[in-house]
């Protein structure tokens, strides 16, 4: 740390700066470009990106010319966005009941943009992803799950080690897929609604790109960045996600197999 000077001290500030304006990308910003560049080259900036990151409460997950600098909130973070921040950004009706859902939501597009594991190696992958899709695969989960558990004739209790995804699912079967509003959007309360709701909050925050509608009213097809593509790298190591995957059913779109989290942290093909 001896040869760090202040301006590399400013320098590396800015670095996270610019990785928490989710929609910048280094090819539209040549200094936040050379930034990237150095952080790859240099090995003592890198250290220092990295201290700078930590006493913000954050931690850098990834660094790259498509990526960019991509950080997340460790907990009790200042920059942690709590359930209450997210349900006022995406406007919750009723934040106890529909945060599961949302939780749920999120989980599927992740595994539906990267249904592969090559797919989230390649930095040149991407994903693509609808309401339509995303509300389809988790309803499907929901058939699974419950023919299993009809299987055991045990109803009332959960088969997972997880019970409170379990728990999730069953609320996603009892919501209705679809209740149009006036304007033909999908009612805030729907499956569909919620499943568009984590969509835009996910392309809000720099992790898809809309690309058109998907022939109905109030639906549009997103396509993943390389910000995303880092972020669920992180996310497919949960249990949570391993969780939907094992239920066999995803991604409905693909016969080449499923991400599957291996016991050392490794991601290995599964058949769907």
């Amino acid at each position: 740390m001896s040869g760090i000077r202040s301006q590399d001290v400013e320098s590396a500030s800015r670095l996270v700066a610019l990785g928490m304006r989710p929609k910048l990308v280094p090819a539209r910003d040549p200094g936040y470009a050379e930034l990237v560049r150095r952080y790859g080259e240099d090995d003592a900036f890198k250290d220092v990106v990295q201290r700078v990151a930590s006493g913000l409460g954050l931690v850098v997950l990834a660094v790259g010319p498509q990526s960019g600098a991509v950080v997340a909130a460790t907990e009790e973070s200042i920059f942690e966005i709590r359930m209450d921040e997210y349900a006022r950004r995406t406007a919750l009706a009723n934040r106890q009941a529909d945060k599961v859902l949302h939780g749920l939501a999120h989980l599927a597009v992740a595994a539906l943009a990267f249904p592969r594991p090559d797919d989230l190696g390649n930095d040149s992958y991407v994903g693509r992803v609808s309401v339509d899709q995303v509300d389809a695969a988790v309803r499907e989960a929901c058939r699974a799950l419950q023919e299993r558990v009809e299987g055991t004739g045990e109803n009332s209790d959960p088969l997972s080690e997880a019970p409170e995804l379990e728990a999730a699912w069953r609320a996603w079967s009892r919501r209705p897929p679809a209740a149009a509003t006036k304007d033909g959007r999908a009612g805030d309360a729907t499956t569909r609604g919620i499943v568009g709701k984590a969509l835009r909050f996910l392309a809000d925050q720099g992790f898809l790109v809309p690309v058109g509608a998907d022939g109905q009213a109030g639906t549009a097809t997103f396509r993943t960045t390389a910000r995303y593509q880092v972020q669920v790298r992180e996310l497919a190591s949960r249990r949570a996600f391993d969780e939907l995957l094992e239920l066999g059913v995803l991604p409905v779109t693909s016969a080449l197999g499923t991400l599957r989290p291996t016991a050392d942290g490794a991601l290995e093909a599964g058949g769907v």
